[in-house]
């Protein structure tokens, strides 16, 4: 006969980018007490990785814990941007509840509809927190309205759609259930309907161990360690355990460490019950997915599986004539053992073999996740060479289709046309169009996954920098045909040496440069965006012949245009199907994939003569 355990909750924040999830987590942990008056704490203390608090979003889902009178409340933060779903869909193992988190201003965006349409699969209770409703353009009945409107459309049946809603302004700690407009200077309101909500962790008390592996982390004291949500039974530290592997195999381990979390700290335990959300150490090879069940009756729980990838790049050696300058990790099989580790904490991520034994296939969720990849190998000391991303297909009845997103905008109303236009050449279809009335308007459209690729900047740049895009997977289509690629060119150094002022002040009319004078640059690099379609080779180093004549211009100083520096994001979005980029701890450059001049020109007439056959 099932049993609860009324004395634990577990439940999850989720919510799109930057709505205040973690900014939720900080006012709970200082209202429970975790931290003393007067200490010096990090805002968004969750986000604990330098490249999240760079980019102020998160991208590893972390777990906490609270006390709320008698009961234990154990958080898990997830992400908010949809290329680290994968992570959001693991959390959601651990739990029993969501808290649905909605800008009173924005309302719910794609990512919103991925973790409901995740939460609803998977029969979680939600509760809908409606937050920062002390914004001076909140349009709290108006987003209420649409909550229970995406409901409806994720075909939610009628015990789901009756949600309790909480009023909060996360950032002062205040809330109501009540009057969005007379809020308690606390978030007890919140709490108390958390604990009555969000169902208490049910368990067999005849039933053998049973703990799933949904995540992983590390410690430089004891090795990997495997977090875990006990399902039935009881684990003790120093316990013998049947260890059930992915590939069916069931082994004999010993649980040689065994923590529990409080507050944000993990706490030693000596045994952990039915519920609880536990760490353990001493299994060195166990990955996510795996179960931990009692050696006389081994019970495992399915394998979790999530969303396939959609977006693909090549990652390889640094093979650029500069390579080595700078990093520290250079060869194939440091990049390898990195990817392979990297594959072991996350299940969104897929790494295949190409022709090349220096270069390997990385299929993830998007383009940011993939980024991030890149960014924290190169923090470690690794010079890569990151290809263009290219959309991955399936065969569905005998046709190719491709993957496609649900992009949502939000642009003052003078710049619809021009986003209208901008997403029609990428074979656009548009799916609603809201004006609120208050000079912006909300487009929701169908867009290929592959037609979103560099779009970012191009759309910025458009709406002067006031545009807001988000987008999330939506499903298979068939193959929508060629699209629309970058339509400018590249400046492509002819030759190696350093950059001369000389040399930029003619090429600045030529279009954007990239590169400052005293530069190293080498044949094939890309110093530039041409203003035109096609590429131009350029010399770059190219230095002002003194004579014995003086000239009368002699004196005037050479005034040079800022180069325009692009980051890792924005450089992987510049690329062409015939360019990469030479990632190293320092540097970012663009390069042509062949560097020979000729040999592009003869791969260009090749490809020419392929298109006209």
């Amino acid at each position: 006969m099932p049993v609860t355990r009324q004395d634990l909750r577990n439940v999850a924040i989720v919510a799109h980018v930057d709505h205040g999830k973690t900014t939720l987590v900080d006012a709970m942990l200082w209202q429970s007490g975790a931290f003393r008056v007067g200490q010096d704490v990090n805002e968004r203390v969750m986000d604990s990785m330098d490249l999240e608090r760079e980019k102020g979003i998160t991208i590893l889902a972390k777990n906490t814990s609270v006390r709320h009178g008698d009961v234990k409340l154990n958080i898990i933060d997830t992400p908010g941007h949809a290329d680290f779903g994968g992570e959001v869909e693991r959390g959601l193992f651990m739990v029993d509840g969501i808290l649905l988190l909605v800008d009173a201003s924005e309302g719910p965006l794609p990512q919103t509809r991925f973790v409901l349409r995740k939460a609803l699969e998977a029969r979680l209770p939600v509760i809908l927190v409606v937050n920062k409703v002390d914004r001076p353009d909140a349009r709290i009945a108006e987003v209420v309205d649409e909550v229970y409107e995406l409901f409806l459309d994720l075909d939610a049946d009628e015990e789901q759609i009756e949600f309790p809603i909480v009023y909060c302004n996360a950032k002062a700690g205040h809330a109501s259930t009540e009057d969005p407009e007379d809020l308690e200077d606390s978030l007890k309101p919140l709490m108390d309907l958390l604990v009555e909500t969000i169902p208490a962790p049910l368990y067999d008390p005849d039933h053998p161990l049973q703990a799933q592996v949904t995540n992983l982390d590390a410690s430089p004291y004891v090795g990997r360690l495997a977090l875990c949500r006990v399902r039935h039974g009881t684990i003790r530290k120093g316990q013998q355990v049947a260890w059930c592997r992915a590939d069916g195999t069931i082994e004999q381990a010993k649980i040689s460490e065994l923590y529990v979390t409080d507050n944000l700290d993990r706490v030693d335990a000596e045994e952990a019950g039915p519920g609880e959300i536990i760490a353990i150490a001493g299994i060195a090879e166990i990955t996510i997915g795996e179960t931990l069940a009692d050696p006389a009756d081994p019970r495992p729980l399915p394998v979790i599986s999530v969303d396939e990838p959609s977006l693909s790049v090549t990652v390889g050696i640094n093979t650029s004539p500069l390579s080595g300058q700078d990093g520290s990790k250079l060869t194939a099989r440091q990049l390898r053992n990195r990817l392979d580790a990297e594959l072991i904490g996350n299940v969104s991520l897929r790494i295949f073999d190409t022709e090349r034994p220096d270069t390997w296939e990385v299929q993830g969720r998007g383009e940011l996740q993939l980024a991030v990849l890149v960014e924290l190998m190169r923090r470690e000391g690794y010079e890569l060479t990151v290809g263009k991303p290219q959309v991955l297909t399936r065969e569905i009845d005998g046709r190719t289709h491709e993957p496609v997103e649900r992009v949502a905008i939000d642009v003052p109303e003078e710049y619809v046309g021009v986003v209208t236009q901008l997403l029609a050449l990428r074979k656009g279809r548009i799916e609603s169009l809201v004006n609120h009335g208050t000079g912006w308007v909300r487009m929701e459209q169908i867009v290929p996954a592959r037609g979103l690729i560099g779009f970012r900047t191009e759309f910025l740049t458009e709406t002067r920098g006031t545009g807001l895009l988000h987008h999330v997977f939506e499903g298979w289509e068939p193959w929508f045909g060629e699209l629309r690629t970058r339509p400018t060119g590249a400046l492509v150094a002819d030759r190696r040496g350093k950059v001369a002022s000389f040399a930029l002040f003619n090429l600045q009319e030529r279009g954007t440069i990239f590169v400052a004078p005293g530069e190293e640059v080498y044949e094939g690099m890309i110093v530039g965006e041409n203003s035109r379609a096609d590429d131009l080779d350029v010399n770059a180093v190219k230095e002002k012949h003194l004579t014995n004549h003086r000239s009368s211009t002699a004196d005037e100083l050479v005034r040079l245009v800022p180069p325009r520096r692009l980051s890792l994001d924005q450089a992987l979005e510049f690329l062409r199907e015939d360019e990469c980029i030479e990632v190293t701890p320092n540097v970012v450059r663009l390069r042509k994939v062949a560097l020979d001049q000729t040999s592009r020109v003869k791969a260009a007439r090749a490809a020419k003569r392929e298109s006209v056959a």
